[in-house]
């Protein structure tokens, strides 16, 4: 069975049309019948354009917004019929990194009381020299002095901030990692630092990840398998060189053509 396992997802929102003393009620169809798995170990790149339902989809699988049908198997347990309290249980085996850290990071934390307290989620107990030797630890993971622990976060550039929120998602131990947009507002160089840093603690941890981006050059280098979304639904998938080397959906094809070309020299 694999890790995760997505079966006829679907996430609608109701939307008044016209005015807002209009009766009628339009259907917006974000997640629109969704099925896919991922294998324990895999890197999943979810691509599509803004608007294509991949952000709604990543909130859907994390709990955040729930489901108007169908099923999110995560080790053999079905999140989507879990209470909510339950929910927040279950939470600490799945963590989101966000696109923006600096929105996502509370500014009036230092960063040994972020990830201390995402420690604490999953190791309660955890005090004194143990728990700062923790946060020492996961700061080293990603690349981070410990020595600036006491800093906060407007202290650190875009790229330091993003390695942060990394190690805070990291700090409860999960299973599953999801990383919505995660380097997009970052500049090109920094970019294939945190490209390469989650690699390398996929191979270091084992880690189970979800890779959203619209950008397919970006997740050719990250990812074991690409599945490409448009208007809420999946159009094409696959692995992720045989993608690039034979796209079959005229989306996908688009997506490919966008990508940035060198300049060919004289």
């Amino acid at each position: 069975m694999a890790y995760l396992e997505i079966r006829e997802l679907q996430t609608h929102f109701k939307k008044r049309a016209g005015s807002i003393f209009s009766p009628h009620v339009e259907t917006i169809k974000a997640v629109d019948g969704v099925s896919l798995s991922i294998e324990k170990g895999e890197i999943l790149g979810l691509v599509g354009e803004s608007g294509c339902g991949k952000s709604t989809l990543s909130r859907t699988v994390m709990q955040l917004l729930r489901p108007t049908a169908g099923s999110i198997i995560m080790n053999g347990e079905d999140l989507a019929k879990l209470p909510s309290s339950e929910v927040r249980k279950r939470r600490l085996d799945f963590q989101m990194i966000f696109q923006d850290p600096y929105a996502s990071l509370n500014p009036r934390m230092t960063i040994f009381a972020t990830l201390a307290e995402a420690i604490k989620q999953r190791h309660p107990n955890v005090g004194g020299a143990d728990l700062s030797a923790r946060v020492a630890k996961l700061m080293e993971t990603v690349g981070l002095d410990p020595r600036f622990q006491k800093k906060y976060p407007h202290e650190f550039s875009g790229g330091q901030r993003q390695r942060i929120a990394i190690a805070r998602a990291l700090a409860p131990e999960p299973k599953l990692v999801i990383a919505d947009e995660p380097v997009s507002a970052l500049d090109v160089s920094i970019q294939s630092q945190i490209l390469n840093l989650l690699k390398k603690l996929r191979a270091e941890l084992g880690l189970t990840m979800i890779f959203i981006t619209h950008d397919l050059g970006v997740v050719r280098y990250l990812a074991d398998r690409i599945v490409v979304m448009y208007k809420g639904k999946i159009v094409e998938e696959g692995e992720a060189e045989a993608l690039f080397a034979n796209p079959q959906n005229a989306y996908t094809k688009k997506l490919l053509a966008a990508i940035p070309k060198l300049a060919a020299t004289a």
